[in-house]
């Protein structure tokens, strides 16, 4: 890993805010800013078998488009204050392909990025950035949202110390690490949320189909919220997080984070990605996927090593 920060800029994604985000985290771990352009629309003269002048003199318009960008994005974040920057054009398509062959090269500690808004036939086909970014990026990935950022922030660590995919809690404690220093190094809070699902839901339609069992809900209902808050409470004495920053809800997480995010004026979330096969690569199975779109606040998705 090297002492970078790379920043994706987009024009369609406020690049001003992910210039000035990718500056704060730079300064905040004293490494260097990479700013790359990712613009496929030269690939499109590039690809054509067309070659003319005129194509030539777009082509070349767009290339000092470009460089004045970047030169006013450079201005933007240095103002006067000392901070490395580098900077590139990415010209790939597809623009996830250039980034994550760029983040293998450079190995940086974040790589950021504006997101926006996807429609349901966007979500439904997984062929966008985002989302291929989520699945595929090893190195933790910084989604910037047009919102206001605090000198010293609310971090949410949306944790799952229960998850039976993870049970070693490799990925919570990077959760819970990484946000850790980033709060120590902003002078921010770091607050610890884990859900859990109730069984009444599961409970109400087993009294329905199996009308002689009686299922008792109540009870199970409490001795999984006491196995959870357990777990929770564990992680949280082993990082030592105060009990007043520790916070365990009911139901599901895609609907609950982005409300409590929300109640916290968090600024930021950390969440957790695991590794996948392929073939459940397919599915919609993420949570960083499900909330992406709902959530107020930058998030940052982590991955465990493996």
């Amino acid at each position: 890993m090297s002492d970078t920060v790379l920043a994706i800029i987009e024009l369609g994604h406020d690049p001003d805010a992910v210039a000035r985000r990718a500056a704060w985290i730079a300064r905040r771990y004293d490494a260097t800013l990479f700013l790359l352009l990712s613009d496929p629309s030269l690939s499109i003269l590039r690809d054509s078998f067309i070659v003319s002048n005129q194509a030539q003199e777009v082509a070349g318009s767009i290339e000092t488009a470009q460089e004045a960008i970047l030169t006013g994005l450079v201005d933007l974040v240095t103002d006067g204050s000392p901070l490395e920057v580098e900077t590139d054009v990415s010209h790939d398509r597809p623009a996830h392909e250039g980034i994550m062959a760029r983040a293998l090269e450079i190995e940086p500690r974040f790589v950021v990025k504006g997101t926006r808004y996807h429609s349901a036939a966007e979500r439904a086909t997984f062929a966008y950035t985002d989302w291929q970014l989520i699945r595929n990026l090893d190195r933790p990935l910084w989604f910037v949202k047009p919102h206001g950022w605090r000198e010293k922030p609310v971090i949410v660590a949306a944790v799952d110390p229960t998850h039976q995919h993870d049970r070693e809690a490799a990925l919570d404690r990077v959760i819970v690490e990484v946000g850790r220093d980033l709060a120590g190094r902003s002078g921010g809070r770091l607050k610890l949320l884990h859900t859990y699902q109730r069984v009444a839901e599961v409970g109400a339609w087993a009294k329905l189909e199996f009308k002689p069992v009686r299922v008792p809900v109540a009870d199970l209902d409490r001795k999984i919220r006491e196995e959870h808050r357990n777990k929770l409470d564990s992680l949280a004495a082993e990082y030592e997080i105060p009990d007043k920053d520790v916070h365990q809800l009911p139901g599901r997480t895609s609907e609950v984070l982005p409300a409590f995010a929300r109640e916290q004026k968090a600024d930021l979330v950390i969440m957790g990605a695991l590794a996948r096969a392929s073939l459940a690569r397919r599915a919609l199975g993420s949570t960083a996927e499900q909330v992406l779109d709902h959530l107020h606040c930058d998030i940052l998705v982590v991955r465990a090593d493996g």
